[in-house]
């Protein structure tokens, strides 16, 4: 299935393909902060619809996830990192998809505070 994905202002814009059914929660520093629901794919399907630039980016701690986010209105929909076989990978925000039904999801707790 195809989806589009953005921020509140419609700055920081993507298209992705794939099958969303299971999300993950995270209780880490940010994650539980932004109230994020992550779904993970290959970097090279995400598109972005508006330019790289639009996005600012936030890294903490060890430094090797991008958290994009929107200057304007502050909405984190997408993060980039590398997963644990070095495969880029994005984290797509599912609360910022459009027409998903969130109840429709399986989320699975993340213990990110303690890893």
């Amino acid at each position: 299935m195809k989806y589009k994905a953005s921020c509140h202002c419609g700055r920081v814009a993507v298209e992705f393909e794939g099958e969303i059914k299971e999300v993950l929660a995270c209780n880490c520093s940010i994650c539980q902060r932004k109230g994020s629901l992550l779904w993970f794919m290959p970097r090279a399907g995400l598109k972005l619809t508006t330019p790289e630039d639009a996005a600012s980016s936030y890294t903490f701690n060890e430094q090797v996830i991008r958290h994009r986010f929107c200057p304007n209105c502050g909405i984190h929909p997408y993060g980039e990192g590398v997963d644990p076989k070095g495969h880029a990978v994005a984290a797509i925000n599912v609360r910022c998809v459009e027409g998903i039904d969130l109840d429709a999801l399986t989320i699975k707790q993340h213990d990110g505070r303690s890893a």
